[in-house]
């Protein structure tokens, strides 16, 4: 009797100690140096902005496997106060979307964008890389020297390139600060056509043939990249001013 009550109380006590894989923490199971993570979560908590992997590389240890640290802290912080978004392929801490309500602040908005410059901004994100002529021919009017600066100013567009056609026209894109000021991952993540007509922004049904365009950050085959200092066309000297 005494020892079938010592049998059954070692199979309780064996019972009782958990196995080794249970007492991994998950960075252990999946193979990341706890170390690593914790410094890179400690580098982009600090960032004063996004950071890529390869600034991450520069920092962290030899050997360091950045995809999978994102890939974990991403993981770690999917339902926290903030979670880790890739903006224009870089890695940054943001409140939660669903939490955004607490850090509103309401303010008197110093300047608006015309009309112009909001339907320009759409046309060069969209169909970039563009030229001012190209621009003009989507929106069926002439376009000011003024609407382009004020676009640049703010840091959504650029001068991206030259096309190879005679006059070697500059051509526009947007700037990572426009896909950071949108959260975009990059020019693809766009909204597309059920995106545009969900949201209002497109008729049920479309005129025949529609169809959204497919932006690049790449440049195109007929596309040279442009010169820092270079003159931009000389057309841009000319035009009146649009409302801003």
């Amino acid at each position: 009797m005494n020892r079938v009550v010592r049998l059954i109380e070692a199979e309780k006590e064996i019972d009782l100690v958990p196995d080794r894989e249970d007492l991994q923490t998950p960075h252990e199971v999946s193979g990341i140096n706890p170390e690593h993570l914790r410094m890179a979560e400690a580098l982009l908590f600090a960032a004063g902005e996004p950071l890529d992997a390869k600034a991450l590389a520069t920092s962290l240890p030899e050997g360091a496997d950045i995809p999978a640290i994102l890939k974990e802290l991403q993981s770690i912080y999917e339902k926290r106060g903030v979670t880790l978004v890739c903006v224009a392929e870089k890695w940054q801490f943001r409140t939660a979307p669903d939490l955004a309500f607490l850090l509103r602040k309401e303010q008197p908005e110093q300047k608006r964008l015309s009309r112009a410059a909001i339907e320009t901004l759409a046309i060069v994100a969209y169909h970039q890389p563009v030229t001012r002529a190209e621009v003009e021919d989507i929106r069926g009017v002439a376009l000011s020297k003024g609407t382009i600066d004020a676009l640049m100013e703010i840091g959504w567009v650029k001068i991206r390139g030259r096309k190879r056609t005679p006059g070697r026209p500059v051509t526009y894109g947007t700037t990572e600060a426009f896909l950071i000021q949108f959260g975009l991952e990059s020019v693809n993540h766009l909204p597309g056509t059920d995106e545009l007509k969900a949201a209002g922004f497109l008729e049920a049904l479309p005129p025949s043939g529609f169809d959204v365009p497919n932006p690049s950050d790449q440049l195109g085959p007929d596309e040279d990249p442009y010169i820092e200092g270079e003159d931009v066309e000389p057309e841009l000297a000319t035009g009146g001013p649009e409302p801003l």
